[in-house]
């Protein structure tokens, strides 16, 4: 199985950069062949990319969106056939439209080949004045990518930064985003980013099943219970004993009085999902750890909804990466490895979502 990967992004945006740094982190091993598509007459960065041991396939007279559809099969057909390579990186032309690039890829329907991911790199620091001047070229970059790989973020203030996301959220509500520095991030987090194993659906969706797991299986007060009481994040690493005592104790002991608010009461004919509403954002914000603590404090207060399970990956202020659990009653702040972008998951009853977007300060995002 050859797996293709598409690299588009307008003119300068650093295409060429994010390949580079995928060869020497994350394809190590792979047999690769990188067809590019420069518009113009002249491929430039093809002696580069050869002298690092890759198969070039360059088709200059064209882009492959338009008159070279049917070359840019035959040379794809080419490619397969004499390097049966693991992986095909494709690198069109920045003016190029993503959509028409993975229509003529899905329309050669080639055995034995996988469409593996489209990714656009976008310059933080271009988004609004280039979806402006250029917008149905760029913005078919940003609206088909499955994955986008802001560059220079490193180089803008937050407030830019954040308004770069909320244009390309604007256009594209599901794609991975990549707001964190590159020099930050492993090659391996990036292609986890662009095949989707990295993104805020994926993270949700781990904590829902690891919610429900909980609540279906080691719940001793009701099956409907939505309490969360048994919710015992197993990743604390930094007091385990302590943890331990607290869960064993909340299980055994939970007071189901008149004024209970975990709603074991309330929905014994409702499946979970009807139960639990969750609540997630991407934030290149970033926090201090004494910020998090007062934030995951406040949510014990039933302001917010009732809360049964908060987790989160954030920048700190001083270049170091926040990590932080909640179940009721207890969470733990601890530094962790860099990430793509920020991300906060709530999971709760009768959740107020601006109310949480306020209390994390998102709510001008």
């Amino acid at each position: 199985m050859t797996k293709i990967d598409i690299f588009s992004g307008f003119l300068g945006a650093g295409k060429t950069t994010l390949i580079q740094k995928l060869m020497k982190e994350a394809y190590q091993g792979e047999k690769l062949v990188l067809i590019e598509n420069e518009f113009g007459e002249i491929g430039i960065d093809g002696g580069f990319l050869q002298e690092a041991g890759i198969e070039i396939t360059e088709m200059n007279s064209g882009c492959i969106c338009c008159s070279l559809v049917g070359d840019f099969g035959k040379a794809l057909e080419k490619v397969l056939e004499q390097y049966h390579p693991d992986r095909i990186l494709i690198e069109p032309s920045g003016v190029g439209k993503l959509s028409d690039v993975i229509a003529a890829v899905a329309d050669l329907q080639l055995d034995d080949v996988k469409l593996n991911s489209f990714t656009t790199v976008a310059d933080a620091s271009k988004c609004k004045i280039y979806a402006k001047n250029f917008g149905e070229f760029y913005n078919n970059q940003i609206e088909n990518a499955a994955c986008i790989v802001l560059s220079r973020s490193q180089n803008v203030s937050e407030e830019k930064l954040a308004a770069a996301i909320k244009l390309i959220r604007e256009k594209n509500p599901e794609a991975t985003i990549v707001a964190t520095p590159w020099d930050q991030l492993s090659g391996r987090q990036l292609l986890d980013a662009m095949e989707k194993k990295d993104s805020l659906a994926s993270i949700m969706e781990e904590l829902h099943t690891h919610h429900e797991h909980e609540h279906h299986h080691h719940h001793e007060h009701d099956e409907n219970c939505t309490c969360g009481c048994h919710d015992h994040d197993h990743e604390h690493e930094h007091h385990h004993d302590h943890e331990h005592e607290h869960h064993h104790d909340h299980e055994h002991h939970h007071d189901h009085g008149p004024d209970c608010t975990c709603g074991c009461h309330d929905h014994h004919h409702h499946h979970a999902d009807e139960v639990f509403m969750s609540w997630g954002k991407e934030t290149a914000r970033k926090y201090t750890a004494q910020q998090l603590e007062e934030i995951l404090a406040a949510l014990d207060t039933n302001e917010f909804g009732t809360i049964l399970r908060a987790k989160g990956m954030v920048a700190g202020e001083s270049g170091e990466w926040i990590f932080f659990d909640y179940v009721p009653a207890e969470h733990n702040v601890r530094k962790g490895s860099a990430q793509v972008i920020g991300r906060l998951c709530v999971i709760g009853a009768d959740l107020k979502e601006e109310a949480l977007m306020k209390l994390f300060g998102l709510e001008d995002e």
